[in-house]
């Protein structure tokens, strides 16, 4: 059996819908043809979740399995978020169990080197599984309906490369209540069996806490006794490393999670900076990169990160974005600040990268001659005064009752004249020195006042960390690069490629003219 060169409208992949089932690459056992992509949809009843394997296996190997592939898929979309793997060479993949009723498979072959392909089959897992994914959705049987009597249902959760500690949240939950849940009950596990330390035992009607596991691994047992049901559960888990952050220095900077590699699905993650009273937070986006706006509302409607004021998701929202855009800094009206990650279950991206500044609450005047600068003392406890100056050191704050105190004159500390929007006005920097040991941290604010009018401002100028902005801005400009990089080696392929292939055919053109004269000249 030989791979076919031109491959008539080869057939393959669809829409597979039945409780269980078998597929195979094209011709399969035979070589699978040349330049075929094929995508197999696997749909089980909701609930549900999908166990696949593969009983053959052999595609051309490459290190990086870029030439023939396989691509399993938790989930319909193809998605790098929802990717469960790549394989290629003879190695088959391991069993797989989907996060959620649906998965996909994807098989490609390019332009040169055939073999035998793969056959693989799957089945519908009425609850429970061994699931890998970097995150997924998980129901109790018929979930929203009435879970079964006598269930009893195990998802083992781990073992995703590179995974760190599981985060588990239920969205819904509503079982059998009962004194110590001895009747129907979720059971949740520090690691991949029952032996591990019990993290929860939980049934009745209110949601079970937020869970994060200490290892890569999470056991979750469903059971239901003889009689009395209820609606069930529906709970997401995702291994994303530090998901659920709080911040309380005065400067700080993180970042979704994975990044700069793309960031899973089915994410929801919260960063809260919590600050001295009086004090405002300053934010900077160094990098962003969600899924795009909805082409139906033109809103960030699929992945998106939003800002609230207060701390909390009640609090008036300071901003919701999405998509790759370039953002202005963004300051809250009080000294706490909540920025909440949302991703759905496809369409994952870079991310982003931010960076976040403490406003010291201060009070700044000024006369025909004077400023007068006023902090209190507990916002910048445990800070000696001469940590605090204007324009230089020797111009460092007094401190007077519960205050620390700049009192001087326009001609001293650094202060200079200039004129901005045809206005002249006095302008220094005040240094506010956080630093610790060999970590220097100094903010600055310039001060300025309009004598004539004797009105005084403060802004703060120290923004993010230059070395963390620089890196943002390199990543940014190498991705670039690469994409660019990636365009040109494709097409120079193609053009190599396309020009063997034409030559192949003016040689089989040239041989069958040669073949014809030949037979009239006999």
């Amino acid at each position: 059996s030989h791979p076919l060169l031109c491959p008539p409208g080869i057939k393959c992949g669809g829409v597979l819908s039945a409780p269980s089932g078998n597929f195979s690459s094209p011709n399969f056992p035979g070589l699978y043809p040349y330049e075929t992509e094929c995508t197999w949809l696997i749909v089980v009843a909701e609930g549900s979740s999908v166990l696949l394997s593969f009983s053959h296996f052999e595609l051309e190997y490459h290190d990086a399995c870029a030439y023939d592939y396989l691509q399993v898929y938790n989930g319909a979309a193809r998605d790098r978020g929802n990717l469960l793997g790549t394989f290629c060479g003879h190695s088959p993949p391991p069993p797989f169990s989907s996060a959620w009723h649906v998965m996909a498979v994807v098989f490609r072959s390019d332009r040169h080197v055939a073999k035998h392909g793969f056959a693989a089959a799957y089945r519908k897992d009425a609850c429970g599984g061994q699931l890998t994914g970097l995150s997924g959705e998980i129901t109790s049987p018929r979930y929203p309906e009435s879970y079964p009597n006598d269930a009893e249902c195990r998802w083992s959760i781990g073992g995703a490369s590179g995974g760190g500690p599981l985060t588990l949240v239920f969205a819904d939950f509503q079982m059998e209540g009962g004194q110590g849940c001895g009747f129907d009950y979720v059971a949740l596990f520090d690691g991949p069996t029952v032996s591990a330390p019990r993290l929860g035992r939980y049934c009745g009607s209110a949601r079970p806490p937020r869970t994060i596991s200490s290892t890569p691994h999470l056991l979750i047992i469903f059971k239901s006794d003889f009689n009395i049901g209820g609606r069930g559960f529906k709970a997401h888990f995702y291994s994303a490393g530090e998901c659920q952050e709080v911040f309380t220095a005065v400067k700080g900077n993180f970042s979704s999670p994975q990044y700069p590699n793309f960031y899973p699905n089915n994410l929801k993650c919260q960063w809260s900076i919590q600050l001295p009273p009086g004090y405002r937070v300053k934010v900077f986006f160094l990098d962003m990169e969600l899924e795009g706006r909805s082409s139906l509302t033109g809103g960030c409607d699929y992945d998106h990160l939003s800002a609230f004021d207060g701390g909390t998701e009640n609090g008036s929202l300071l901003g919701r974005w999405c998509g790759r855009e370039s953002l202005a800094p963004v300051i809250s009206r009080s000294n706490r600040l909540l920025l909440v990650l949302h991703t759905d279950r496809n369409t994952a991206k870079r991310g982003f990268s931010i960076s976040y500044v403490g406003v010291v609450p201060m009070n700044v005047s000024c006369t025909r001659t004077d400023f007068h600068i006023q902090i209190p003392v507990q916002s910048l406890a445990p800070l000696e005064r001469n940590r605090i100056y204007l324009g230089t050191p020797s111009c460092a704050a007094q401190v007077v009752g519960r205050n620390f105190k700049i009192h001087t004159r326009f001609d001293t500390c650094g202060t200079e004249s200039q004129r901005r929007n045809n206005t002249s006005v006095i302008v220094s920097t005040l240094y506010i020195d956080f630093s610790v040991g060999d970590q220097e941290d100094i903010h600055q604010y310039e001060v300025q006042c309009e004598p004539k009018r004797k009105e005084a401002s403060v802004t703060l100028i120290a923004g993010p960390d230059p070395s963390r902005l620089s890196q943002a801005e390199n990543l940014v400009d190498a991705q670039q690069r690469e994409a660019e990089l990636m365009d040109a080696r494709e097409t120079k392929s193609q053009d190599t490629s396309d020009i063997v292939f034409i030559s192949i055919c003016i040689l089989a053109g040239l041989l069958m003219v040669i073949a014809v004269v030949g037979l009239v000249l006999l």
